[in-house]
C-alpha cells in the first residue's frame, strides 16, 4: 500500500466528519484506488515520478469510473498510459451484469418508468442499494447525445411533397413554476412514399414566433419540396406555414374542423350534420367533392347557418386533398398520422408527471421519436406507394371550382337523410 504515516492520519480526519455509512464508502473507495495504482505502478515498472531501468510507459492523466457496490458508488481514477493501454483486473472490463442493468434502466426510462419503480427494478435484479436519482440522470444522459445528433441531423436533397405537423402538451419545471410546455412535431413523407421523423423541439407555447423558428431550422437543415402542410388551423401555426412554406398548399385537419363544428351543433343534431358533411369527402374526384361541398352548405343554411358559414370559410382549406392524387386522400385530409405519435408520446411522458425541465421532456420525447423513426424506416410497408407517389406530378395544387351542374353522381342530401 502506498499511504503513509500522514495519509492514513488525513484519512481518518476525514472519516470522523461522516457517518457510519459514508466511512464505509470511503475507505473502501481508499482501498479500490490504492489496489488500482498498486497494479498500475507493477504493469508500467515504476511508480510516480520514479527513475527505473524496468519503466516500460509513462502515465498521462487518468480517466473517473464509477462501481456500483453494496458500500454505494465509488468513484474511481483509472491511470491512462502514453503507450499502450492499462485496465485493472479487479474492475473487470465491460461486464455483460453492467451491460445488462444500464440497458434495464435505460429501457424503463424510455418507456415512462417512474424513479421509484426503477429503484426496486434494479434491487431485484441484485443491487440492494438500489439506484439514486441522480444515477438515473447519469445513466440517461448518455441519450443526449444520440437523440441531438437524429435531431440535427442533414435531411439530405430527397423531397417530403407531405409534411404533417402537430403539437402535445406536457408538464414540467421552468424558472421553479410547473408550466406547460409544447412538443412540437414534424412528420414528413418523402418522395419513395416512406414516413419519416423530420424534427422535434420543446416551446413555452405555440406561437408564430416559435412555429417559424421551428420551420425554418426544418428548412436550414434541408427539407425541401413541400407541396402540402397539414395541420391544425393553430393561428400561429397556419402563418408560420404561409411564411415558411410559401407556395405551399394547407390542408386543415377534418377532425379537428369537425370537432369544431360539432361544438356548436345541438347534441340531437350532432349525428345527422356529421354523416352530412362526411359525404363530401366521400366522393371519387376532385369534381364531386367539389359539388357536393356546395349542396352540404345549401342544406345546412337552412337549418344550421353557422355551420354552413364555417363551412364555407374554411373551403378553401378543408379541401386542399383535393389538388393531390385520389389514392392520398385518406392519409392526408388528416393528422392522423402523427396523432397517434402523440398519444405514444403521451403514454410514456404521463408516468413521469411532471419533468424537472424541458431538457428533460425533449431527451424523453426525442427518443421515443428515434424509435419510431427507425421502425418506420426498417419497415417492409410504405406510408404511401411509389406507383402512386409517381402521380403528383401530373397534379396542380391549386383548388378549382367546377361547374356543379354539370356533374353527375352528387348524393342529394334528403335521398341520404331518408337513407
Amino acid at each position: 500500500m502506498a499511504l503513509d504515516q500522514s495519509a492514513l492520519l488525513a484519512l481518518l480526519a476525514e472519516l470522523k466528519l461522516t457517518n457510519v455509512t459514508d466511512r464505509i464508502r470511503m475507505v473502501t473507495e481508499t482501498l479500490y484506488q490504492e489496489l488500482i495504482d498498486a497494479e498500475a505502478t507493477a504493469h508500467i515498472g515504476a511508480d510516480r515520478f520514479e527513475r527505473s531501468d524496468d519503466r516500460t510507459a509513462q502515465r498521462n492523466g487518468t480517466r473517473p469510473r464509477v462501481l456500483t457496490t453494496t458500500a454505494g458508488d465509488l468513484n474511481l481514477k483509472i491511470p491512462k498510459l502514453r503507450q499502450g493501454s492499462f485496465f485493472p483486473a479487479l474492475l473487470e472490463r465491460r461486464r455483460r451484469v453492467d451491460q445488462a442493468l444500464f440497458a434495464v434502466v435505460m429501457e424503463a426510462y424510455l418507456h415512462g418508468v417512474s424513479t421509484r419503480k426503477v429503484d426496486d427494478l434494479v434491487k431485484a435484479l441484485g443491487a440492494d442499494t438500489g439506484i439514486s436519482k441522480s444515477e438515473v440522470s447519469r445513466i440517461c444522459a448518455d441519450l443526449d447525445g444520440e437523440v441531438a445528433t437524429f435531431r440535427d441531423r442533414d435531411l439530405g436533397a430527397t423531397g417530403y411533397p407531405y409534411v404533417f405537423l402537430d403539437a402535445t402538451y406536457c408538464k414540467a419545471r421552468v424558472n421553479h413554476r410547473v408550466i406547460s410546455q409544447a412538443m412540437v412535431v414534424a412528420i414528413g413523407v418523402a418522395a419513395d412514399g416512406r414516413r419519416e421523423v423530420r424534427g422535434f423541439d420543446v416551446g413555452d407555447s405555440e406561437n408564430e414566433v416559435f412555429w417559424t423558428e421551428f420551420l425554418r431550422s426544418l428548412k436550414a437543415r434541408g427539407l425541401d419540396g413541400v407541396g402540402l402542410v397539414i395541420s391544425d388551423a393553430h393561428t400561429g401555426l397556419k402563418k408560420a406555414i404561409s411564411t415558411v412554406f410559401q407556395g405551399a398548399a394547407w390542408q386543415r385537419c377534418r377532425v379537428h374542423f369537425m370537432r369544431n363544428v360539432l361544438s356548436i351543433v345541438p347534441r340531437a343534431s350532432q349525428d345527422m350534420v356529421a354523416a352530412v358533411i362526411r359525404t363530401i369527402f366521400a366522393q371519387p374526384d376532385a369534381k364531386h367533392v367539389q359539388a357536393q361541398f356546395d349542396e352540404v352548405a345549401r342544406m345546412l343554411e337552412r337549418s344550421h347557418p353557422k355551420v354552413a358559414k364555417m363551412l364555407h370559410d374554411a373551403r378553401a382549406d378543408i379541401l386542399a386533398f383535393c389538388g393531390f392524387p385520389p389514392k392520398h386522400w385518406r392519409q392526408i385530409w388528416s393528422t392522423n398520422p402523427i396523432e397517434r405519435l402523440n398519444k405514444e408520446i403521451k403514454r410514456r411522458t404521463d408516468v413521469v408527471g411532471v419533468f424537472p425541465n424541458p431538457a428533460a421532456l425533449l431527451r424523453l420525447a426525442g427518443a421515443v421519436l428515434v424509435e419510431q423513426h427507425d421502425e418506420w424506416e426498417a419497415g417492409a410497408r410504405r406510408y404511401l406507394s411509389e406507383d402512386s407517389m409517381r402521380q403528383l406530378e401530373a397534379f396542380n395544387t391549386a383548388l378549382t371550382t367546377p361547374d356543379a351542374d354539370a356533374l353527375t353522381g352528387v348524393i342529394p342530401i334528403p335521398e341520404l337523410i331518408a337513407a
